[in-house]
Protein backbone atom coordinates (compact mmCIF):
# COMPACT_ATOMS: atom_id res chain seq x y z
CA UNK A 1 0.00 0.00 0.00
CA UNK A 2 3.17 2.33 0.52
CA UNK A 3 4.37 2.52 -3.19
CA UNK A 4 0.50 3.22 -4.01
CA UNK A 5 0.43 6.18 -1.58
CA UNK A 6 3.77 7.02 -2.96
CA UNK A 7 2.98 6.90 -6.66
CA UNK A 8 -0.84 7.88 -5.93
CA UNK A 9 -0.71 11.30 -8.01
CA UNK A 10 0.78 8.65 -11.06
CA UNK A 11 -1.89 7.54 -11.37
CA UNK A 12 -4.52 10.51 -10.99
CA UNK A 13 -2.17 12.11 -13.70
CA UNK A 14 -3.68 9.38 -15.43
CA UNK A 15 -7.41 9.81 -14.89
CA UNK A 16 -7.04 6.75 -12.89
CA UNK A 17 -8.39 5.98 -9.77
CA UNK A 18 -7.02 3.69 -7.10
CA UNK A 19 -9.95 1.51 -4.93
CA UNK A 20 -8.37 -0.51 -2.31
CA UNK A 21 -10.59 -3.51 -0.40
CA UNK A 22 -9.50 -4.92 2.72
CA UNK A 23 -11.23 -7.62 5.59
CA UNK A 24 -11.20 -5.14 8.34
CA UNK A 25 -14.49 -4.21 10.05
CA UNK A 26 -15.25 -0.55 8.96
CA UNK A 27 -14.11 1.10 12.11
CA UNK A 28 -10.55 -0.71 11.84
CA UNK A 29 -10.15 -0.04 8.17
CA UNK A 30 -10.94 3.29 8.75
CA UNK A 31 -8.78 3.81 11.69
CA UNK A 32 -5.88 1.93 9.83
CA UNK A 33 -6.55 4.43 6.58
CA UNK A 34 -6.43 7.57 8.18
CA UNK A 35 -3.02 6.28 10.23
CA UNK A 36 -0.88 5.75 7.21
CA UNK A 37 -2.50 8.66 6.06
CA UNK A 38 -4.02 6.99 2.28
CA UNK A 39 -5.29 9.36 -0.76
CA UNK A 40 -7.37 6.88 -2.39
CA UNK A 41 -10.27 5.23 -1.62
CA UNK A 42 -10.27 2.39 0.86
CA UNK A 43 -13.50 -0.14 1.34
CA UNK A 44 -13.46 -2.23 4.51
CA UNK A 45 -15.05 -5.52 3.71
CA UNK A 46 -15.37 -7.89 6.77
CA UNK A 47 -18.04 -10.31 5.18
CA UNK A 48 -16.11 -11.25 1.96
CA UNK A 49 -18.78 -9.54 -0.54
CA UNK A 50 -16.73 -7.65 -2.80
CA UNK A 51 -13.95 -10.39 -2.49
CA UNK A 52 -16.43 -13.20 -3.51
CA UNK A 53 -17.66 -11.08 -6.16
CA UNK A 54 -14.22 -10.69 -8.23
CA UNK A 55 -13.25 -14.03 -6.95
CA UNK A 56 -10.24 -13.34 -4.65
CA UNK A 57 -8.72 -16.20 -3.38
CA UNK A 58 -8.19 -17.21 0.71
CA UNK A 59 -5.13 -19.04 1.51
CA UNK A 60 -5.49 -19.16 5.43
CA UNK A 61 -2.07 -21.18 5.62
CA UNK A 62 -0.69 -17.98 3.79
CA UNK A 63 -1.79 -15.29 6.02
CA UNK A 64 -5.59 -15.06 4.52
CA UNK A 65 -6.96 -13.24 1.34
CA UNK A 66 -4.52 -12.73 -1.51
CA UNK A 67 -3.56 -10.23 -2.91
CA UNK A 68 -5.92 -9.18 -6.15
CA UNK A 69 -5.96 -6.25 -8.77
CA UNK A 70 -7.63 -5.51 -10.96
CA UNK A 71 -8.03 -2.78 -13.85
CA UNK A 72 -11.24 -1.78 -15.12
CA UNK A 73 -11.30 1.05 -18.29
CA UNK A 74 -13.96 4.16 -17.62
CA UNK A 75 -16.64 1.97 -20.14
CA UNK A 76 -16.44 -0.65 -17.11
CA UNK A 77 -14.32 -3.13 -19.19
CA UNK A 78 -12.08 -5.85 -16.97
CA UNK A 79 -8.27 -4.77 -19.04
CA UNK A 80 -5.99 -6.59 -16.51
CA UNK A 81 -6.63 -9.12 -13.45
CA UNK A 82 -4.06 -10.68 -11.64
CA UNK A 83 -4.69 -12.91 -8.55
CA UNK A 84 -1.78 -13.13 -6.54
CA UNK A 85 -0.48 -16.38 -5.29
CA UNK A 86 1.20 -15.11 -1.99
CA UNK A 87 1.07 -11.90 -0.01
CA UNK A 88 4.23 -10.40 -2.32
CA UNK A 89 2.67 -11.49 -5.58
CA UNK A 90 1.11 -8.84 -6.79
CA UNK A 91 2.11 -6.05 -9.85
CA UNK A 92 4.64 -3.26 -9.33
CA UNK A 93 2.94 0.19 -10.03
CA UNK A 94 5.27 0.71 -12.98
CA UNK A 95 3.40 -2.41 -14.39
CA UNK A 96 0.00 -0.79 -13.45
CA UNK A 97 1.28 2.48 -14.93
CA UNK A 98 2.68 1.72 -18.34
CA UNK A 99 -0.72 -0.24 -18.36
CA UNK A 100 -2.71 2.38 -18.17
CA UNK A 101 -0.67 4.28 -20.36
CA UNK A 102 -1.77 2.33 -23.20
CA UNK A 103 -5.34 2.04 -21.88
CA UNK A 104 -5.28 5.94 -22.33
CA UNK A 105 -3.14 5.94 -25.76
CA UNK A 106 -5.71 3.43 -27.28
CA UNK A 107 -8.54 5.61 -26.25
CA UNK A 108 -7.52 9.01 -27.07
CA UNK A 109 -5.35 7.51 -29.76
CA UNK A 110 -2.35 10.00 -28.81
CA UNK A 111 0.45 9.22 -26.68
CA UNK A 112 -0.29 9.35 -23.28
CA UNK A 113 1.62 10.62 -19.89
Amino acid sequence: MAQLRRDYQKFVDRDAEIIAVGPEGPEAFAEWWHKHQMPFIGIGDPQHVIAKLFGQKVKLLKLGRMPAQFVIDKVGRMRNVHYGESMQDIMTDEEVLALLDEINKEQTGSKAA
